[in-house]
């Protein structure tokens, strides 16, 4: 397959790769950390096959890593209609103690004012329609209930029910604030351990919270990029972090994010050219012709084809270099998406301001 470069502007199509499904990681690693990572220099295309503990050879005393904090609520539950017909409930986020944005999967449409039943006694009422969404109203405080009633909402990639180690396993260690609907799955590689190799090494860290939505795994439907809004997800970077930033470029170390969603985090903090906390929502599309002023490198996973995640990692490396590695990875056998093996990227020429 040819990756020539092809006329700006770019299209959906030309971030397409061919993906055995048998590469398709249907379970984690034996242990946590036990995959494997491939490393790619943007400047020149070079690849490296590693695996996940080589991490350390890959950074240097004073570099900073940026951890996302998030953490992944049980956001599925099965209930009954007050008709009684049955329904799927997956969390999008939290909007306050009892209030959420949901998709709800029925057999028929269900209108603002209907009821919905849940295990242990727990109902909630329609409220109104958001385009794709649902609003709806709990009786008691929802992140608490789906805590105790809710399933893990493992990726629709991962073609088999969810297990109770999948509430450890698709979880990072480090995760802390609960309104996420899936993973950060870079975080997925690391264990403690990894961290106090690197802080004995003089890596330090620092930490985000982006609350990754549902939307995540939703298809770009439009094949032109340009005009394209992408899901709203709630994003919190702290002074504390900003602070650990400066102190790691006055000393001239790297930032390094764990993950595409610490990219969005801090790129979104630091659009108008200077980095400054940020607690909102963002909506911000990362692909090629975007100009990085924060990150340095980043760790993150094998993302699919023709997502605004691999558009956002080409956007970094490259494109043609970034498919190269995928054909490599493909070739090689890579373990793809959230339980998949890693890539440790440095960016390309000219995508720094």
């Amino acid at each position: 397959m040819s990756h020539a470069p092809p006329e700006l502007p770019l299209s959906r199509r030309d971030f397409y790769f061919d993906l055995p499904e048998d590469l398709i990681a249907q379970a984690p690693p034996a242990v946590r950390g036990g995959s494997r990572l491939l490393s790619l220099d943007g400047s020149n295309g070079a690849r490296r096959d590693l695996q996940f503990a080589d991490l350390p050879l890959l950074l240097n005393p004073g570099d900073l890593l940026v951890r996302n904090t998030t953490r992944v609520l049980p956001a599925r539950l099965y209930g009954v209609k007050d008709s009684g017909g049955r329904v799927e409930l997956m969390l999008e986020r939290v909007l306050d103690s009892t209030r959420a944005l949901v998709q709800l999967r029925a057999s028929k449409a269900t209108p603002p004012g209907r009821r919905l039943d849940f295990p242990g006694g727990a109902s909630a009422r329609v409220l109104a329609r958001h385009d794709a969404f649902t609003e709806v109203e709990f009786d008691r405080p929802v992140v608490a209930y789906l805590e105790a009633f809710g399933e893990i909402p493992l990726p629709p990639y991962i073609r088999r029910a969810g297990q109770a180690t999948d509430r450890e396993r698709y979880q990072t260690v480090y995760s802390r604030e609960p309104g996420a609907v899936a993973a950060p799955t870079a975080g997925l590689h690391f264990d403690q351990a990894m961290f106090d190799r690197l802080a004995s090494l003089g890596v330090r860290t620092a930490e985000v919270t982006l609350h990754v939505g549902a939307g995540t795994f939703a298809p770009l439907r439009e094949e032109r990029l340009e005009g394209v809004q992408l899901h709203a997800e709630w994003v919190e970077v702290r002074q504390a972090t900003i602070d650990a930033i400066a102190a790691t470029q006055a000393r001239g170390g790297r930032v390094i994010a764990i993950g595409t969603t610490v990219v969005r985090s801090l790129e979104a903090a630091a659009l108008s050219g200077q980095l400054r906390p940020l607690a909102d929502y963002t909506r911000l599309f990362i692909r090629p012709g975007f100009k990085f002023h924060v990150v340095d490198a980043m760790v993150t996973n094998f993302h699919l084809s023709e997502s605004s995640l691999l558009m956002l990692v080409c956007a970094f490396a490259g494109r043609e270099s970034v498919l190269q590695a995928y054909q490599h990875a493909v070739s090689e056998k890579y373990r793809f998406f959230s339980y998949g093996d890693a890539m440790f990227v440095t960016p390309a020429p000219g995508v720094r301001s």
